[in-house]
């Protein structure tokens, strides 16, 4: 029968095993990840138990219905033998009896037992089949209305497509968790696109680059100069450019070139530039790219930069906030709070606090030690002193809001604004209501409440962040922003803080004077001699607050581990310390310092601790943690450091799953384990993930195996996490080379040269404070290229 030899091929795929639905144990809506029993009735593997646990990805099954499941028996250490299903189907039935039960089941709505009946009769015992290869065979059923014949064909493509779609992504070599993500995009239309044009996976799925969907199309037999094959190579450059090394644009004929590359990387095909180029338009005409003269966008950095030129240009125009306070009411008023709060500001960080205070946006920066959380107190201070406001949120009622908007990307910078000026402060992703799958509920059409908007750490704020917040404000507001220039750039694509520097057009105090100095700190000492490009002589001296180890590589971990567990002895917490490192791998990579310094702070000698071991990594009640990836649910997001504080075993919940649960500063997540990969141990981190934070104790190792990573700017930001001691160990070499390597890739954006062109520069006979900017100095800084706007991408590549 035509039916059996359907079930017969299936099965040839290899192990399987049929059964009917029992219960669903765990189902994750997000990932799609599945753990359920069934009642076994058949397979083909040496399997004896009546029921058996399956585990895969896959959407929600139907209670008491039938399905066939491929895969491979296991053992699980604590849950037994389970069978990991790669893919699956619903098992189609084979008499007549079994089609008409299913075609009048809960699944097809309004299709009753006589309808079912009709069907069979009409087409036999194959209605199934016949009906998903060709749905018109339902206009032969004898008063069945053309609404209800398109719903059964629906239905049974719904419930059948996803089995034959990860049968067929199979068969093309993707696992179970990308098959569904797959078929989470395509839906019936998975098989028909992956065959048509596999290419569309770049741009649709994450985590399928081009290599990938390369070796596909070429299965496939697509050949290269396939417009597809162009296109996908054309945005999968564009966008790797912009996401690993922080680009806005990629000028058109870097483009062109690295494409080009890619494209003949396995030599199937010599490439012109011509039939690139072609493409590069029709990408544009798509509407998938921007092309402005010889830079080519992806369209969301290029409207992130467009709208954030607008916001800023909406806040500088207004005028309202120019002399409103003669000078002697100021003044006056900075001499009682100096007196209130026992302090006394330099001349610099008086004009910071003037001009934040009579400018609708100033950008305020400097380095360690130089007064710029004194300088956001005191603007504070003095704002709620002119304009007659309390700091105390309680005393604002009803729909008055709270003037006072204090944010910051992470949430430790967040806590530091909180601790140094007692207000409210948030990190920027929870104050514009950001919920992941929704975006954020902060917009132009619903924005904040506020009258001044203090931002800490922007050095780390990329081009779409710096949009979605700056498009939030309201109309009336002043903007203050803060942060050290000098510091690493933001991760994502984009350098907002230097762009801001540098245009010309925005009150801009930069605070040189070093305070914690005269305390004492040649920590702060060391970290501008380093943004200086200069390794102190006396780098190896020991110092009240810094040591320097000479060390090789090999040599690394028992050097931290000694510094550790010395001063583990005098009290120091695995909170206190931070080892920073700038690789994972190797002798002195994060991932074996890790191990090390888990052993020291969270030892299990007798296994006694509870603890789950995921992967090469083990993770105990106790164990320090960092959150990688934004969980706006529970208030968690991507670079806070939490506490391990439970374990649950499956055997201990009604989940029946494994779970961690982690306390971030008194904000909790549960992961279960196919969650894990969203933390990992945070003894030791890299030093990007450190930017927005200070502990009282750094330890960085600086070996010659990290030179790939050295960088004045990376060995900076390091040294200027630490509080009160640095531990240097390592090769002083490495530490002079990083130090003299300023060369850093400049990122490509176009976001100083827009503000330039776009702002009008109405503040233009006014000199910064605290720094001088004159006129043939900011004709200079002008970007050439202003003016040569009749130049496009058309006549570079000759078409």
């Amino acid at each position: 029968m035509e039916g059996q030899e359907t079930l017969d091929l299936f099965k040839d795929q290899g192990i399987f095993i049929k059964g009917k639905h029992l219960v669903t144990i765990f189902h994750n809506e997000q990932n799609l990840y599945t753990v359920l029993r069934i009642r076994v009735e058949e397979t083909n593997e040496n399997y004896e138990d009546k029921e058996a646990v399956i585990t895969g990805y896959f959407p929600k099954v139907h209670e008491q219905e039938t399905y066939i499941f491929y895969g491979e028996l296991k053992d699980h250490p604590k849950f037994g033998q389970q069978f990991h299903a790669t893919h699956f189907r619903k098992d189609i039935p084979q008499t007549k009896q079994g089609v008409v039960s299913y075609l009048s089941s809960e699944l097809f709505k309004g299709v009753g037992k006589k309808t079912a009946e009709k069907i069979v009769e009409v087409l036999g015992e194959n209605a199934i089949s016949k009906i998903m290869q060709q749905p018109s065979v339902l206009d032969e059923i004898p008063k069945l209305p053309p609404d209800k014949a398109k719903e059964i064909y629906d239905t049974l493509i719904e419930h059948q497509g996803l089995e034959q779609a990860m049968v067929a992504l199979n068969q093309y070599g993707f696992g179970p968790q990308i098959s569904m993500r797959i078929y989470q995009a395509y839906k019936d239309q998975t098989v028909e696109v992956i065959q048509s044009n596999p290419y569309k996976l770049v741009e649709d799925i994450q985590g399928i680059g081009f290599t990938r969907a390369d070796d596909l199309g070429f299965q496939l037999g697509i050949s290269g100069h396939h417009p597809d094959r162009i296109k996908a190579a054309c945005l999968y450059t564009l966008e790797v450019e912009c996401m690993q090394n922080g680009h806005v644009y990629m000028e058109t004929g870097l483009l062109l070139d690295k494409v080009k590359t890619l494209l003949e990387e396995n030599k199937r095909d010599e490439i012109d530039f011509s039939p690139i180029g072609a493409e590069v338009v029709k990408l544009e005409e798509e509407g998938k790219i921007i092309v402005e003269e010889m830079r080519v966008y992806l369209p969301s950095l290029f409207f992130s930069e467009k709208g954030l030129v607008t916001s800023i240009k909406k806040i500088v125009s207004q005028t309202q906030y120019e002399n409103q306070f003669p000078d002697s009411e100021f003044l006056l008023a900075l001499g009682n709070l100096e007196e209130r709060l026992g302090v006394q500001y330099a001349p610099t960080q008086k004009d910071a606090i003037q001009t934040a205070l009579m400018s609708p946006m100033l950008i305020l920066t400097g380095g360690p030690g130089t007064g710029k959380t004194t300088v956001i107190k005191g603007i504070v201070e003095l704002y709620a002193e002119l304009h007659g406001c309390s700091l105390d949120p309680n005393d604002y009622k009803g729909d008055e809001p709270f003037p006072f908007i204090l944010a910051a990307p992470t949430g430790r910078a967040a806590k530091r604004m909180t601790e140094s000026t007692g207000l409210p402060a948030v990190t920027i992703h929870r104050l514009l209501g950001w919920n992941g799958v929704e975006g954020f509920s902060k917009d132009e059409d619903n924005p904040l409440e506020g009258k001044i908007l203090i931002v800490d750490e922007t050095s780390m704020l990329d081009i779409w962040l710096a949009n979605q917040l700056f498009k939030a404000l309201p109309e009336s507001i002043q903007v203050i922003l803060v942060g050290d220039e000098d510091q690493l750039p933001s991760v994502g694509p984009g350098q907002v803080l230097k762009d801001l520097l540098e245009c010309g057009v925005l009150s801009v105090v930069r605070l040189t004077d070093i305070y914690r100095q005269a305390e004492g700190s040649s920590i702060i000492e060391l970290a501008h001699e380093i943004k200086s490009g200069r390794l102190p002589a006396n780098i190896s001296m020991q110092q009240k607050d810094r040591s320097f180890f000479r060390c090789n590589a090999n040599q690394i971990a028992d050097v931290v581990e000694k510094v550790v567990r010395n001063a583990k002895s005098k009290g120091y917490t695995a909170k206190d310390i931070q080892v920073l490192a700038p690789m994972y791998k190797g002798p002195a990579g994060i991932d074996r310092l890790n191990t090390l310094m888990q052993n020291i702070f969270n030892p299990n000698p007798d296994g006694t601790r509870k603890e789950i071991k995921y992967g090469d990594v083990t993770y105990r009640v106790g164990d320090k943690v960092l959150q990688l990836v934004n969980q706006p649910e529970n208030n968690v997001f991507n670079g806070d450091i939490g506490e391990v504080v439970s374990i649950f075993y499956a055997k201990e919940n009604t989940e029946k799953e494994d779970m961690i649960v982690v306390s971030f500063e008194g904000a909790e997540a549960t992961y279960t384990r196919q969650d894990l990969q969203q933390i990992t141990h945070s003894y030791c981190c890299s030093v990007h993930k450190s930017q927005g934070s200070e502990f009282p104790i750094v330890i960085l190792p600086v070996v010659r195996s990290y030179y790939r990573m050295l960088r004045r700017n990376l060995l900076y930001t390091a040294i200027t996490r630490s509080k009160q001691f640095l531990i240097l160990c390592g090769e002083e070499e490495a530490l002079r080379v990083g130090i003299s390597r300023s060369d850093e890739q400049e990122r490509l954006t176009t976001l100083r040269m827009k503000l330039e062109k776009d702002i009008a520069i109405h503040n233009e006979s006014k000199s910064e404070k605290g720094t001088i900017q004159n006129a043939e100095e900011h004709l200079l800084s002008i970007d050439p290229m202003i003016g040569m706007e009749g130049i496009t991408p058309y006549s570079f590549m000759g078409i």
